[in-house]
């Protein structure tokens, strides 16, 4: 009997079909991608990173992170160390170019910047959806907010306590430091003719000294920028009498300090490195600082064993600078697994070996300065949410020409406000209301 060809060909493949579908797969099991289509393979999340590798933060940063890459089959990070001083800059030429990397590490300052460029992700149904959620500070997610939709997670916190010489206090008869301006500036020449030492000191340049500027401002009710009823922001010293006043008694503030001998004169060009290394070794009373400082205590280990923390001084009322340092999570091709690394990221397993004295989690509170940093957390302050690179340098700028070029303190304040105006013109942030 003499079989038709056309059926025996269509009978083999239907044969192969049946066995393709019974064990086409080899014991492997497809994962599904972030497009909905079926992979096999994991996605690479490019991560960019400015820790210390040297540090010990830094060395066990590296290890939690591989212990989630080793954890997650369907996930491998690429964790790339970059330094802040050309982070930035390659953050923005990787956004121009279509490059971003999924997730990286970033300062607040660049917050308002990386909104505007269009190239943050929006987390807010991911965020709500988690079940640590309500443990990350309020004010700490509602100044990564825009629009009432989540840009930016958080990393850890820089928050901002008076730092202070317990022994030369006491030197000076002094038991506890001083709580507002007034009484700083009341107990300067005191605090000089009896230790040598001055009571305070401040960082007159660099990057921090626009942090402390931002603080002094909030201390006395006045900010830089104000959002308008048009969704924009604007610097409204100059529309509000009252205002002009308070910004005004701000750069009298700074220049008080040099005239009662409260700081030393070289201060006034400090940058941070000088500010923290002089107050490390002793050199001066008071300093407004953050958590690091106890980090360096090797430099001087007996000199920093008086150093306790307060809150720092203020005028109008309490308040202190927050940096929060931000996870930026651009527009991923894989957002569902750069959400789940950032969820690791913010987790508190990985807070609690990583940030133990300034993590964005309010139930992970170190011992000792932990406690006494976190307990300020609610009279944080942020720079509001614009590009700030031309408003910090004329930040910078106005402390200059209080301290240095010695200008009046009502005309610094009125030229820095014209400056943060401008500014916000340039970047088309400034509201024409």
């Amino acid at each position: 009997m003499k079989v038709n060809k056309y059926l025996l060909g269509l009978l083999v493949i239907m044969m192969i079909s049946m066995l393709t579908a019974c064990g086409g797969d080899n014991g492997t099991t497809a994962s599904s991608g972030s497009d909905g289509n079926a992979s096999t393979e994991p996605v690479t999340l490019k991560f960019w990173s400015a820790l210390d590798p040297s540090s010990d933060q830094g060395k066990m940063i590296k290890q939690k992170v591989k212990e989630f890459d080793d954890s997650h089959d369907n996930i491998n990070i690429d964790l790339q160390v970059i330094s802040y001083d050309v982070l930035h800059d390659k953050l923005v030429a990787s956004i121009n170019a279509g490059d971003a990397p999924d997730i990286s590490w970033g300062l607040g300052e660049w917050f308002g910047e990386f909104n505007k460029l269009d190239a943050l992700a929006d987390l807010t149904d991911d965020f709500n959806e988690w079940s640590d959620k309500d443990n990350m500070y309020s004010n700490v997610m509602e100044s990564l907010t825009v629009d009432n939709r989540i840009k930016a997670l958080p990393n850890y916190l820089g928050i901002r306590a008076l730092l202070y010489h317990e022994n030369i206090l006491k030197e000076a008869g002094m038991n506890t430091p001083p709580k507002t301006w007034d009484e700083l500036l009341n107990a300067a020449q005191t605090v000089k003719d009896k230790t040598g030492k001055e009571i305070f000191g401040i960082a007159g340049k660099g990057v921090r000294s626009s942090q402390e500027l931002m603080m002094y401002l909030a201390q006395n009710d006045v900010n830089i920028a104000e959002k308008q009823a048009d969704g924009k922001f604007k610097n409204t010293w100059l529309d509000n009498p009252d205002q002009l006043t308070r910004a005004t008694e701000v750069f009298q503030f700074y220049q008080d300090l040099v005239n009662k001998n409260a700081i030393k004169s070289d201060a006034r060009t400090w940058g941070w490195e000088e500010e923290d290394q002089n107050f490390v070794l002793g050199q001066y009373a008071m300093v407004i600082n953050g958590t690091w400082i106890e980090g360096r205590a090797s430099e001087n280990p007996e000199g920093m064993k008086d150093v306790k923390i307060a809150a720092p001084v203020y005028k109008a009322k309490p308040a202190t600078f927050m940096e929060i340092a931000p996870l930026f999570i651009y527009k991923s091709k894989y957002p569902k697994e750069t959400f789940e690394f950032a969820k690791f990221l913010m987790g508190e397993d990985y807070q609690k070996a990583v940030n133990p004295s300034n993590s964005p989690r309010s139930d992970v509170i170190g011992d000792g300065w932990g406690n006494d940093f976190m307990a300020l957390a609610e009279q944080g302050v942020t720079y509001p949410t614009v590009s700030l690179g031309g408003i910090t340098k004329s930040m910078e700028d106005s402390i200059a020409l209080a301290l240095l070029k010695k200008e009046k303190p009502e005309e610094v304040a009125k030229q820095l406000s014209n400056a943060i105006n401008v500014n916000l013109k340039k970047t088309g942030e400034l509201s024409e209301n």
